[in-house]
């Protein structure tokens, strides 16, 4: 969310800003609710006071024994009464009309995020490793034959629709060991605390990281009010969720593995082959939290976190800089990290790294006390995928292919497949 004594300070700054991402100018729009707002609270205060003056002359009348200035001023302070609660109730509801309206803006692109109007606007910024050149046309991830007999959509419609998919045998396990072997590398090599956390949160969660209440249509929700988290970078990020805390407790580094659930809203008909887009997925999520002067260097921080996970696997990438118009809604810069796919013949994105500045601190009212004293200060948060489960396997298997149809597995999976090294053309490890 906004800090609206920004906005009062510079409106014209706040509407270049909206505008850099596509949005319209909504200063003139907030500003008239705050004056509204403000105004009714001022009047509140006034006649709190008059009531309060009256209430002490009522007293003094009624030892004089003037009864008629007794019941006058007692009318006067049950009408100041009266008053003070109708204008706090207005000045509640004006409140709530502005936080609603401020919920509803994306943050603001830093400077150097370039402009753009969608993801042919990206600028890419470093690739890693060379594609591999086979003998052969390369296939798509369901469409080699070691992959057929354990990655099962026919089954997973009859359970649950379309977008779903049944892993088994081989295929599984190398699934379950891409997830093992992110988590123990970021907790391991790159000093993140693992976490485990629910995949049902209270709507309050959803609206201290964005979700809610623009997107909750990408989003499922239960009978009960539970929201099923389509990151852990919910429930990761709302750890610190109107606490605050010591400024030498930062940095707080987070990873945590975790289903996810998306609804795939406006998504009809993209990307419907395999399961590079699906409702339910697997992601190794990573979150920090941090001191406002150490978040750009913690967003490069955790960029090569994830893109270290990819040179391990072997899988050449590039990273690119997203532009004002292809940023998420709650990110002030975001890296992509795209990942090679031989099948498509094109790189595909893993893994989205993003700062978000004070903008969820702000919804979520998290803060830090600093060492040297004063007021506390917002923290600024950051999210990244380090990486997307199935879209890692996607990219183990493509990449790995042989002609024969098995698949040669990265060197990095064999201790966590017992030591297996091939996924065999029938469906089997060896």
């Amino acid at each position: 969310m906004h800090d609206i004594r920004a906005i009062r300070e510079n409106p014209a700054a706040f509407d270049a800003a909206l505008a850099r991402r596509g949005a319209a100018p909504m200063s003139s729009e907030i500003l008239q609710l705050d004056e509204a707002r403000r105004a009714k609270i001022l009047s509140s205060e006034t006649a709190q006071a008059d009531q309060k003056k009256a209430a002490k002359e009522v007293g003094a009348a009624k030892a004089s024994g003037n009864e008629a200035e007794f019941e006058r001023l007692r009318a006067l302070v049950a009408e100041k009464k009266a008053e003070v609660a109708a204008m706090q109730t207005e000045a509640k509801e004006l409140d709530q009309q502005l936080t609603d309206l401020l919920m509803t803006l994306p943050n603001t692109p830093l400077e150097d995020v370039p402009q753009g109007a969608d993801e042919e606007d990206n600028v890419e910024i470093r690739r890693w490793g060379t594609p591999k050149t086979f003998d052969f046309q390369p296939k798509e991830h369901f469409e080699l034959d070691g992959v057929k007999p354990g990655m099962d959509f026919e089954t997973a419609a009859k359970l649950s629709g379309s977008r779903f998919v049944v892993l088994s045998a081989g295929v599984a396990r190398i699934h379950r060991a891409l997830a093992q072997f992110m988590l123990n590398t970021h907790v391991e090599e790159n000093g993140l605390t693992e976490t485990w956390t629910p995949v049902l949160v209270r709507e309050e969660m959803m609206l201290g990281t964005g979700q809610l209440p623009k997107f909750g249509e990408d989003s499922y929700q239960t009978r009960e009010g539970w929201w099923l988290v389509p990151t852990a970078e919910v429930t990761l990020t709302n750890i610190v969720n109107g606490v605050t805390i010591e400024e030498g407790y930062l940095p707080r580094r987070y990873v945590a593995h975790t289903q996810c659930f998306r609804s795939e809203a406006g998504s009809a008909g993209r990307d419907t082959a395999g399961m590079l887009r699906q409702h339910q997925f697997e992601k190794v999520e990573m979150v920090s939290i941090t001191h406002p002067d150490k978040s750009l260097e913690e967003h490069d921080r955790m960029t090569r976190c994830a893109e270290g996970i990819l040179e391990k696997l072997g899988l050449p990438y590039r990273t690119v800089v997203l532009c004002t118009g292809d940023m998420g809604f709650g990110a002030t810069k975001t890296h992509d990290i795209e990942v090679w796919l031989p099948g498509q013949n094109t790189y595909r994105e893993i893994s989205s790294v993003s700062v978000c500045g004070d903008f969820q601190a702000r919804r979520m009212n998290a803060r830090f006390k600093a060492a040297e004293g004063g007021k506390p200060q917002f923290v600024h948060t950051l999210n990244g995928s380090g990486l997307a489960v199935g879209r890692a396997l996607i990219a183990v298997l493509e990449n790995g292919q042989n002609e024969d149809g098995s698949i040669t597995l990265p060197e990095a999976l064999h201790p966590y497949l017992g030591g297996k090294t091939t996924l065999a053309a029938d469906g089997s490890l060896s």
